[in-house]
């Protein structure tokens, strides 16, 4: 099965759309962060010829900086339909005003696509209206982006009080994806759709001027520390760019992954697997039933961990490292696990389905 961990963040934003940051400060950022890769997503741009790769200052630590798009119909009022596309490797803007259109020419480029932030929030305070996803009668697309940490954001900012205490720490509010995604991803894949989930920052590094001071907001290093996208692949990343874009993509694709908020505590090495008396899988992976399906799971440390099956939990272990389950209902079974911080308790893990059949 596959093995390697491989740590990403697939949504943010430069100065070629609203971003205050260039390429290669969101490269030096995810350096500091420790991650193996982001995705840029400008909105209705393609931008070319970014290298590839970016460097720590002792030369050997990398980061793979790959393009990818953030593409909406700029005249579509209320905004809404914000779809990123992955891997496309060309401009599809022009396909926006057609959510349909857009999907199938991403099908057809070998893309991916990830629905953006589809439950959004909405702030009266800095007059943000909410980016829903609205056309859910189109097919094609590939996941859906589960946890979007700068709209969770949006969400605690209901006072200019209450602005200033969660830009200051927003560990003390963020606690987990909107939970009409969650139920919204719970009722796609219990109708037998596989629909890969995803966590993103959504970073802009935006620049604030207030009393006479300057300040970033929510400075990349900041969001990459905080909810990515980690994979399972079957080999580690090794500074081939069409080797390591496959690797990464292949593994998205697949649902060979997880999201996790990693700023309370790193995430890395949870581990979800099923044994069944005709082959193992992994998340994302499709299972056959007969017999009876062993769930594992491994999670780095403690935690309150559930099994939820086809929306609705089906086993929990408080306090724990593993859980295991015996599934004898065909469906989709996912983990949730959450952790205690800053006095309260926060969403942390939030693995892709494995897929009784």
């Amino acid at each position: 099965m596959p093995s390697h961990e491989i740590v990403g963040n697939l949504h943010m934003h430069t100065v070629y759309s609203d971003g205050e940051g260039t390429h290669a400060d969101i490269a030096q950022a995810a350096l500091r962060a420790g991650l193996d890769f982001v995705v840029v997503t400008d909105h209705n741009v393609w931008v070319d010829g970014i290298p590839p790769y970016q460097y720590g200052g002792d030369g050997k630590q990398r980061v793979l900086v790959i393009t990818g798009e953030e593409i909406h119909d700029q005249a579509l009022q209320p905004q809404s339909n914000h779809l990123l596309a992955f891997n496309t490797r060309r401009e599809l803007a022009a396909c926006a005003h057609d959510p349909q259109r857009l999907l199938d020419e991403v099908n057809a480029s070998g893309g991916l696509s990830f629905l953006a932030h589809p439950f959004d929030y909405e702030s009266k305070l800095i007059n943000y209206q909410p980016i829903h996803w609205r056309r859910w009668d189109v097919t094609g697309f590939t996941g859906i982006e589960l946890w979007n940490y700068m709209s969770e954001f949006v969400r605690l900012v209901t006072t200019p009080a209450a602005a200033i205490h969660y830009a200051t720490d927003p560990a003390l509010g963020i606690s987990g994806p909107n939970p009409e995604t969650l139920a919204k991803w719970d009722e796609l894949t219990a109708s037998g759709q596989r629909v890969v989930a995803i966590g993103n920052s959504d970073a802009h590094a935006t620049t604030v001027k207030k009393f006479g001071r300057t300040a970033v907001i929510f400075p990349y290093e900041h969001c990459f520390r905080a909810v990515n996208t980690h994979l399972i692949a079957d080999e580690p990343l090794n500074g081939n760019y069409e080797h390591d874009c496959d690797l990464i993509f292949t593994a998205i694709r697949n649902g060979h992954c997880f999201v996790g908020y990693d700023a309370p505590a790193s995430t890395r090495g949870f581990r979800f697997s099923a044994q069944a008396m005709r082959g193992t899988a992994i998340m994302g992976d499709e299972v056959n039933g007969e017999g009876g399906v062993t769930l594992q799971v491994s999670a780095p440390k403690p935690a309150e961990i559930r099994m939820v099956h086809n929306g609705r939990v089906v086993a929990k272990r408080e306090a724990d490292t593993h859980l295991m389950h015996i599934a004898t209902k065909p469906g989709a079974y996912r983990v949730e696990a959450s952790i205690e911080h800053k006095g309260a308790k926060r969403g942390w893990i939030f693995s892709n389905p494995i897929y009784v059949r």
